[in-house]
């Protein structure tokens, strides 16, 4: 209608169009921005797809691969004896297993022992806040003598399950590998370092079989390189998640050595910041360095009745067994004795291995993107293609995107748990790729949209350099806060940058400025695209957030070939224009339809049934003394099934050992079950304190035992079976102070003695017993879970607490 002809439209070469202010150009103007348009995003999708592929497990090798590899089908028949039934600590089960795992490795000729101890907790996992948690342990120990030993190589996973579960990923995953790779290396010549297999107890309960070895068995007490095994899932791609510090040799070595090596110096960032711990936690407090690896996906099994051997993907179990018998090998062989090199090294994975570079590069390089993406500033402000004040916009509302992603995200996801509340209770649902691949439509659909409506107002160059400027912004915090993050926008941002350079310096018609800028893109895919896919199944759906954060981050990444899907900026008027903007939003719309969509399939497919239950927590508390019982839940917002046991809140300062102040609740009633009993075996005085010596003895077959001291009383020392802890223990208004948890304890009972506080030590002194055991079945009111009714992984599903007060 009027309006002058478009270089698109005509396929010639670009000229100024009167009227039309520079500042609407952008950095790549093809002729032909269709066919540039494919070509771009068919090579950043063969990018992706080569950087996706890349985290696939191996498929699992058959019974008789070559005696001197990882068989995946060979350890899993260790798998299925192991995992046969939920094994808790101290439990007849888990010595069926320890005789098992005793059984396999003597067989191979190593030389093995099993330490029995008992051990305090280590990490942060104490199940009696302002005490002490101890558990008597017996950990299978076997050693491959090295020909020329330099120091010692600690293969370690735990084979105790928790009680809701038979553990068929965790661990006996970790496990059943350590038993093959053991298996492979007494078939060939004898490594030059000791290799030290460690098969810990009661890890679930407290790490404490762990913390057992590392603290007074022989064999730990010049350290060495520890490789823990572990699993919380069922699947996925076997993740170096955490190492010792001054990690730069030990990442050199898991780079070279493990045929499979994914893992991320921002994942060991991360776990380091959160309260979580494992086995390799007792190992780190101490003279060790090394590795901590996981398959982390399927986490609606964890912890579960669902964790059974059939549950596993084999190729994960491949993964765990190729990496670990690399890595004992490659440490065998190593001069162990200085693993240390000064500084953690930034790692992440490409396609074919692992990219690494010192830490010490990591704000040197954010500041080199800062500088990078000004000068990209500087020569788009320079060839007109942006002023300064659209500059300063584009960076301004490129904050719009990054804010806006995550929260609709968590948005999204608070619609589907108020649709389906029992998400609330799993680390992720069942069937949870609907929903990640909604979270990502979203995150297209938010960048999209911004982009369409903002692209001619502010600029395609302003809003690329603005949205490059945010990662290299974002490098440099993240250099200064969490350096192993920062490679995570420092390189798409300088790649970015350089790619732009490029692009202005070079002939705008041409083909080489949407290569430069599709290349620079490129860099970004292989980075984040991957981090997008790992963070799903380690935060889990109820933080999709960070995952929608870092997709709006590779989008601002790669914004120049995103300006390729629009038509031409400038020029257009009238009709033209309108229809311009119109082509510019069906894509943002396509995504928003396509988020609404998938969110829906996965409410549609991932219900629950008898395969894939609704997760329910519920726990039977009697105080022994009283007569009084109750029903006991932690579910926020009861599943039906729950709701006929429970009503409102309830206290539970009572049993102290349960750990909550505060659960859902209901009456129950009273089962014929005896409380601990407590004989007191000294009482006397030394001065003013007061030294309390007790025998607290299970009256029935019990996984813990706790003993807590009245609230008003002091205690300054303790001592349980023998180990001495200096608590100071200060008076508190809860009616129960400090306490003592024992898991698995021996049937003669645990000896417990406390020393009074001074001044309090005249005062009334009263003892709170509680034992604790599995299993609700045979309790009177107790009614079956439907079929479609399953247990939440908690380590108080199912508990049967029986509590008494002794006066003194």
């Amino acid at each position: 209608m009027g309006a002058p002809t478009t270089p698109a439209a005509t396929g010639t070469p670009p000229r100024p169009v009167p009227g039309v202010p520079a500042a609407n150009r952008a950095l790549t103007r093809p002729r032909r921005r269709l066919v540039a348009a494919v070509a771009a995003l068919l090579a950043l999708a063969a990018v992706g797809a080569g950087s996706l592929l890349d985290l696939r497990t191996p498929a699992p090798r058959p019974a008789d691969a070559p005696a001197g590899a990882f068989s995946a089908t060979r350890a899993y028949e260790d798998v299925q004896v192991i995992a046969a039934r939920s094994h808790v600590a101290g439990s007849p089960a888990n010595e069926q297993v320890r005789a098992h795992l005793e059984a396999q490795l003597r067989g191979l000729g190593l030389e093995t022992e099993v330490q029995d101890t008992v051990a305090q907790e280590a990490g942060q996992l104490s199940g009696a806040a302002g005490g002490a948690t101890l558990a008597r342990v017996r950990n299978v120990v076997a050693r491959l003598p090295g020909t020329d030993s330099t120091g010692r190589v600690f293969l370690v996973a735990h084979y105790d399950s928790v009680q809701t579960g038979p553990g068929g990923n965790d661990d006996a995953a970790g496990t059943s590998t350590i038993l093959e790779v053991a298996r492979a290396l007494t078939t060939g010549p004898r490594p030059r370092n000791d290799i030290v297999f460690v098969l810990t107890d009661a890890e679930e309960a407290c790490l404490c079989g762990a913390s057992a070895f590392a603290a007074s068995h022989p064999l730990a007490a010049d350290g060495g390189v520890v490789l823990n095994l572990e699993a919380r899932g069922s699947t996925g791609p076997v993740i170096m998640f955490e190492t010792s510090r001054n990690n730069a040799k030990l990442v050199d070595i898991f780079g070279r050595a493990a045929p499979h090596p994914v893992g991320t110096s921002f994942a060991v960032e991360i776990y380091r910041a959160l309260p979580n711990d494992t086995d390799f936690t007792a190992f780190l407090d101490r003279k060790f360095v090394g590795l901590n690896s996981a398959y982390i996906d399927g986490g609606a099994i964890y912890h579960t009745p669902l964790d059974t051997p059939a549950a596993m993907d084999r190729g994960s179990l491949q993964q765990h067994g190729d990496n670990a018998l690399g890595l004992a090998r490659e440490f065998g062989r190593t001069d162990l004795t200085d693993l240390r090199s000064g500084h953690d090294a930034t790692y992440f994975p490409v396609p074919g291995g692992l990219v690494r570079y010192p830490g010490w590069l990591t704000l040197p390089l954010a500041l080199l993107a800062v500088a990078a993406v000004g000068a990209l500033g500087w020569l788009t402000r320079r060839s007109g293609r942006a002023s300064t004040g659209r500059l300063v916009a584009g960076f301004a509302l490129a904050l719009v995107p990054i804010v806006a992603a995550p929260v609709a995200a968590q948005l999204l996801w608070l619609a589907i748990t108020t649709i389906r509340p029992g998400y609330a209770e799993l680390l992720d649902p069942y069937r949870p790729i609907w929903y990640r691949l909604a979270v990502l439509a979203l995150a297209t659909a938010v960048v999209l949209t911004w982009y369409a409506l903002l692209r001619r107002r502010v600029s395609p160059a302003a809003l690329a350099v603005g949205g490059l400027a945010w990662l290299a912004l974002l490098g440099v915090l993240l250099a200064v806060a969490v350096p192993g993050g920062a490679y995570l926008t420092t390189l798409p941002a300088l790649a970015g940058a350089l790619g732009g350079l490029v692009a202005l310096r070079t002939r705008q018609t041409g083909p080489w400025p949407v290569v430069a800028v599709t290349a620079a893109a490129a860099v970004g895919v292989v980075i984040l695209l991957p981090t997008v896919v790992l963070l799903f199944p380690a935060l889990g759906m109820a933080m999709g957030g960070v995952a929608a954060l870092v997709a709006v981050l590779l989008g601002l990444a790669a914004l120049p070939v995103v300006d390729l899907l629009h038509p031409q900026a400038g020029g257009q008027r009238g009709l033209l224009a309108l229809r311009a903007r119109r082509l510019g939003v069906l894509p943002a719309a396509a995504a928003a339809v396509t988020a609404v969509v998938l969110a829906g399939v996965g409410l549609s497919v991932d219900r629950f049934d008898a395969a894939h239950p609704a997760p329910t927590h519920l726990m039977y508390a009697l105080d022994a003394g009283t007569g009084q019982a109750r029903w006991l839940s932690h579910e926020g917002d009861p599943q039906p099934w729950t709701d006929g046991y429970v009503d409102g809140v309830t206290t539970v300062d009572d049993f102290p050992g349960l750990g909550d102040a505060e659960l859902r609740g209901g009456p129950a009633p009273a089962a014929d079950l005896p409380a601990p009993k407590v004989e007191v075996l000294s009482d006397t005085r030394s001065g003013n304190e007061r030294l309390v010596r007790v025998r607290v003895l299970p009256q029935r077959p019990v996984r813990l035992l706790t003993l807590h001291v009245n609230g008003p009383t002091a205690v300054t020392s303790a001592t349980v079976n023998g180990r001495q802890f200096d608590v100071r223990m200060a008076p508190t208004q809860k009616p129960w102070g400090f306490g003592v948890v024992f898991h698995a304890p021996p049937a003669e009972g645990v000896e417990i003695a406390l020393t009074m506080y001074p001044s309090l030590a005249d005062g009334p002194v009263a003892l709170r017993a509680m034992d604790a055991s599995d299993g609700l079945d045979a309790l009177p009111g107790f009614r079956p879970r439907p079929p479609a009714v399953g247990v939440v992984g908690s380590h108080s599903s199912e508990m049967l607490a029986v509590a008494r007060t002794y006066p003194l």
